[in-house]
């Protein structure tokens, strides 16, 4: 089996199903490829869980688009399945790696697994490009692992048989587990936090939020820090894409507290959403790990493919309106009944062993 990894999220989750594949030695010849489709941000969690690629495609440029990163990959992974001849190829989410690798895949006639099947918001544009990407993979795709019977219907609604669908909670849940044990769940937050201050976790970069909208973005976490200048920190860990990073430290870089920065370990990341005591984002992870802690979470996006945090009250969609962002938030920092309401730990997406369920899928699905 060969699992494809190219972004820091499917390191993140795949990173439990490829340990759970190394335990099945006995049975299963495990390897694992990395487009490195996100260099520098990719390493540190493999690094974390202890794995080390196979094979390494190396295609990140400077300035890429998802065309490029996409006919990169795809010519990438051509030359890897001819090698390498897979039974199955995994992938994990809605990146352009999971795009150009499931093509790829299905050209050669090997059947993919596809990880975190079903999320949809049935826009094309939100998130972009992810729910097309995620769309093609559901068609090209033989197993669909689904973290919630949410998604499972969604699949089902798409045609996709019900023998090729297993519910298996999401792996991120897995890896947040496992970051808070052993050496890594004594990691502490990369910064001093003041026991006094409530800490507000910010992280903003999705693509469509380019522009106006991550201004918007900006000012309202700016309003905010005024607002709660003496009891409240705002933590930001930024990332480097230059139409990210550019507008976030113009506006926010010399707010006194506000902290910006750099993309963090994971483990560093878990120690700061452990202390928080709540979550503005855009991140799908957050969406999923932030109710597993019983932080609330305001999601800075008009959709999210994760609807099942909304629906049990552990999240709230605000958008990008700047108004709506500030008012929510001081909300629950000023009603402590609202955020009671909302901080409480629900296994909504999981229970942390979803690998252990994946791992046995492929096992019976793979061929003697």
């Amino acid at each position: 089996m060969l699992t494809v990894i190219g972004t820091r999220p499917e390191a993140i989750k795949l990173a439990p199903v490829i340990l759970a594949l190394d335990a099945r030695r006995d049975v299963v010849d495990s390897r694992v490829c990395l487009t490195a489709q996100h260099r520098s941000l990719v390493d540190d969690v493999l690094a974390a869980f202890a794995i080390i690629p196979d094979l390494d495609l190396g295609v990140m440029t400077a300035g890429q688009t998802p065309s490029r990163v996409a006919a990169r990959v795809l010519e990438g992974m051509e030359r890897v399945l001819a090698d390498e001849q897979p039974d199955i190829v995994i992938v994990q989410g809605d990146t352009t790696t999971v795009l150009a690798t499931t093509i790829a895949a299905f050209h050669a006639g090997i059947a993919v697994a596809h990880v975190e099947a079903g999320l949809r918001t049935y826009d094309l544009r939100h998130p972009f490009p992810e729910e097309a990407n995620r769309r093609v993979a559901t068609i090209l795709a033989s197993l669909h692992f689904a973290a919630t019977q949410e998604a499972r219907q969604n699949l089902l609604a798409e045609g996709v048989h019900d023998d090729a669908i297993v519910v298996t909670g999401n792996p991120g849940l897995d890896a947040l587990r496992l970051a808070g044990e052993g050496d890594l769940g004594a990691t502490p937050p990369p910064i001093e936090l003041d026991q006094r201050e409530r800490m507000i976790l910010v992280t903003a970069h999705r693509r469509e939020s380019f522009g106006a909208d991550l201004r918007s973005i900006c000012d309202a976490i700016a309003r905010i820090a005024s607002a709660r200048r003496d009891t409240v920190r705002i933590v930001y860990p930024v990332h480097p894409n230059p139409n990210v990073e550019g507008p976030v430290r113009s506006i926010l870089g010399d707010i006194p507290n506000v902290t910006l920065l750099g993309p963090l370990p994971y483990a560093q990341l878990v120690a700061l959403l452990r202390r928080s005591y709540l979550v503005l984002t855009d991140s799908g992870g957050l969406q999923e790990e932030g109710p597993a802690l019983g932080k609330p979470v305001l999601v800075l996006r008009e959709t999210s493919e994760r609807p099942e945090a909304v629906e049990a009250g552990a999240a709230i969609i605000v958008g990008r309106d700047a108004d709506t962002i500030v008012r929510q938030t001081l909300t629950l920092l000023d009603d402590p009944a609202a955020y009671a309401r909302m901080a409480v730990p629900r296994p909504i997406y999981g229970d942390g062993h979803a690998a252990d369920r994946i791992v046995a899928a492929l096992l019976r699905y793979a061929p003697r």
